[in-house]
């Protein structure tokens, strides 16, 4: 009775930890929501903005010139919005990202450029005035070109001398207010300020205004500010008085900190998302994961019964503690990362799975119900953790040789599996044994797995190799064709081939691939450009590199023909030499996560041929993948190498669990049986397991190619694909070849 009281309050406490999490999931802590949905940084693709990358014209810039154009990059991204990122990239590159920009074409051209921003004299030592005063636009301008004024050595300082400018409130004795600008100057401003100051203030008169008293700020040609020089300033900070509010200050300070950039910057890849298809990648993900995680909770509980419901619970668990880990680690969530999210959760039931299985064979063999969970858990603890730890290394591939939205893919993947290893070998068994000892303790709330009929998984190892072969035929026959029809053996995406990308969001019905085609024409004056219709109302358009100023025409035409707005497009642009880049960093990739799986299985299962033919398996979902992609034509961007490392890491995954199932029976059973046997024993034990998990993470992927944008669309169909030859690589051919390799090992017994 005590024991029942014990796992009553168990399963009480497990109900009202899932319900905190579930409202600091929903609601959040205090005003500020912390820890909420609402609370998770969202990137650029769900919350609309622009990102953009730029790359320095000089080919080997100092860290010196970079940190100055970095510095000068986030004044500048700032005043577009203080939420702006900026990060270095390389050792010549500098992102930028801007949620929630009203002008994507304004950024665009403004942030990059070089601007030049001068100090110069209002009338130089030889009596040549550089400005004077219009009263047509009650301002100062130039009297000749900032080209002449430079060359005559009128220049004070330029925006290298600049170290800082915020705009000031002073109050006066009487209570008023005045606006000013703070300027603060570097050791090299600081010495040419002050003698340009001491020739100025020279000619300062408090009755009259002369134009050798004045300094001017000028900025791309326009004069901005003329103040007067009132004192010779020598500490390299001065105030600039005289603005009429807040706002002119404030305006002014900007200008003068967003002055020239050290370096020339060009740029190499932007992207811009319209707030509605941000609205509806966010609305379209989540729908999928809902329906995902409902039918995986269904199937859990249908085939596992109590087991299933204890995973059940964990899960929503680990949906809540994944939100929180967001806002906790500060994780900027991606479309990409959502996606991660969803493919975490159905590989998250794969422990799960691989400790029922287990608890059902302990409580086959006679074992009580108590003994069968301790057991089960103990004998899956090596398969769980190995199968984890490969595709926690495809991750950090993906990290570390991603970019953007790849890497939010990648952080999710691995918080996710890691939380999902801890709720599955804990929580999981924290409630299962809470339901145990509340009086789910007969065997019919667990089911018994009897012995496995065993099948020739062996006999079969020449037709998996033919088909093996079949596989590359038909993957190199198609991209033959298609480097014959198409120019290239693989549908390359605009990541890989470079140029722009604009998607559009219509109210009704699409125009034509034909009518927007010409219309692509008539404005652009660009010829033979591919239109792909993606549903009834989004299209995308592809062309070469856009600037700013094409992509504000082609945006303009579109809102004069089909009242399409900034909110409804997204425009991607990437150059050649990142396209270049991306294909080298897929294969890098690839062989990198590859060979470090190779290397992690030989240290933990201390034999070469583990490592060996789980490559092998490896190599063949690789293949039919880019089979896949080759025959569909399916387009091969910067998903692909998500795609690619993330059916790596699964195929690992799941290949280890029947060489976790050989190494275990090895020991057990090679006194009695053949080598042979073993393997054929150990596959056949491990079939239901693969066949379970790889049906709950197809799952969960299927509803993201259902309900997903067009994006994760191309992501998901491969990665489905990819599921289904790692489920069949695993059963098939991970042991078969394990045993032709190990062949030696039979010498001298039966067969």
């Amino acid at each position: 009775m005590k024991d029942k009281q014990k796992g009553i309050l168990s399963l009480i406490l497990t109900m009202v930890v899932i319900a905190a999490t579930v409202f600091v999931a929903v609601c959040g802590i205090g005003a500020d929501k912390l820890g909420s949905m609402s609370d998770v940084k969202l990137g650029l693709d769900l919350a609309g903005g622009v990102s953009i990358t730029y790359e320095s014209v000089k080919e080997n810039p100092t860290s010196q010139e970079m940190e100055d154009t970095f510095y000068k990059m986030q004044l500048r991204a700032q005043d577009f919005n203080s939420e702006a990122a900026v990060y270095m990239e390389g050792d010549n590159r500098i992102n930028v990202d801007i949620p929630d920009v009203t002008d994507a074409n304004e950024v665009l051209e403004k942030l990059g450029d070089a601007g030049k921003i001068y100090f110069i004299y209002g009338q130089s030592k030889d009596g040549v005035a550089n400005i004077e005063y219009s009263t047509e636009k009650d301002n100062y301008v130039l009297t000749r070109s900032i080209e002449e004024i430079i060359a005559d050595g009128d220049v004070v300082i330029d925006g290298a001398c600049i170290s800082g400018a915020e705009p000031e409130i002073r109050q006066g004795n009487l209570g008023a207010s005045s606006y000013e600008v703070a300027l603060a100057l570097n050791s090299e401003g600081k010495s040419k300020f002050a003698d340009a100051t001491a020739y100025a203030y020279s000619n300062y008169s408090p009755s009259g205004i002369s134009i050798r008293n004045i300094i001017a700020i000028v900025y791309d040609g326009e004069v901005y500010s003329a103040p007067r020089v009132s004192a010779h300033i020598t500490d390299g900070n001065a105030v600039i008085s005289g603005q009429a509010d807040f706002n002119e200050s404030k305006q002014l300070a900007s200008i003068i900190r967003i002055g020239a950039l050290p370096l020339e910057l060009k740029e190499i890849r932007s992207t811009v998302v319209g707030a509605k298809l941000g609205t509806e990648a966010i609305n379209t993900s989540l729908l999928a994961g809902v329906i995902g995680f409902l039918l995986v909770i269904g199937f859990m509980i249908v085939v596992y019964r109590i087991p299933g419901f204890a995973a059940s619970l964990a899960l929503c668990l680990y949906v809540t503690v994944m939100i929180i880990c967001l806002n906790l680690f500060n994780v900027t969530l991606t479309l990409y990362g959502i996606a991660g999210i969803i493919l975490s959760i159905g590989m998250a039931v794969d422990a799960n799975v691989v400790i029922f299985t287990r608890i059902r064979e302990e409580i086959g063999t006679g074992k009580t119900v108590r003994s069968s969970i301790k057991l089960g858990f103990e004998k899956a603890l090596s398969a769980i953790i190995d199968g984890n730890v490969t595709t926690l290394i495809a991750a950090a591939v993906l990290y570390f040789l991603g970019s953007g939205t790849i890497k939010g893919f990648a952080q999710t993947l691995a918080i996710g599996i890691v939380l999902s290893m801890a709720t599955a070998l804990f929580v999981t068994k924290f409630i299962l044994v809470a339901f145990y000892r509340a009086g789910f303790d007969k065997e019919k709330f667990y089911g018994v797995k009897k012995d496995t009929k065993v099948r020739d998984f062996v006999k079969y190892g020449l037709t998996y190799t033919i088909l093996f072969g079949v596989i590359a035929v038909v993957c190199i026959g198609a991209m033959i064709v298609g480097k014959t029809s198409a120019g290239n053996a693989l549908n390359y995406g605009l990541d890989f081939m470079g140029g722009t990308s604009t998607e559009i969001v219509f109210e009704g019905t699409a125009p034509s691939n034909q009518e927007l085609e010409k219309l692509v024409s008539d404005v652009l004056g660009i010829q033979g450009e591919v239109v792909q219709i993606q549903g009834e109302e989004s299209v995308i358009i592809k062309t070469e590199v856009l600037d700013t100023a094409k992509k504000a025409k082609l945006e303009e035409a579109l809102n004069e023909q089909y009242n399409v707005t900034s909110k409804d497009i997204t425009s991607t642009s990437i150059s050649g030499t990142v396209s270049g880049e991306m294909k080298t960093d897929a294969v890098v990739a690839v062989i990198v996560a590859t060979l470090c799986m190779m290397i992690y299985i030989w240290i933990r299962f201390k034999n070469l041929g583990f490592a060996a033919s789980s490559v092998t398996a490896l190599l063949h979902d690789v293949v039919f993948t880019l089979m896949v992609y080759a025959v569909a034509r399916i387009s091969v961007g910067n998903a692909f190498i998500a795609c690619m490392l993330t059916l790596v890491g699964y195929s690992i995954n799941a290949t280890i669990v029947v060489f976790d199932r050989i190494r275990e029976n090895m020991k057990e059973k090679l006194k009695k049986d053949t080598v042979r046997d073993v393997v054929n024993a150990s596959i056949s034990q491990t079939v239901s397991r693969s066949i379970n998990t790889s049906l709950t993470t197809f799952v969960m992927v299927l509803t993201l190619s259902i309900f997903g944008v067009s994006s994760i669309r191309e992501f998901s169909l491969p990665l489905m694909a990819g599921i289904i030859s790692g489920t069949y690589s695993s059963i098939c051919l991970a042991g078969t070849v394990w045993y032709f390799i190990n062949k030696k090992r039979n010498s001298g017994t039966a067969e």
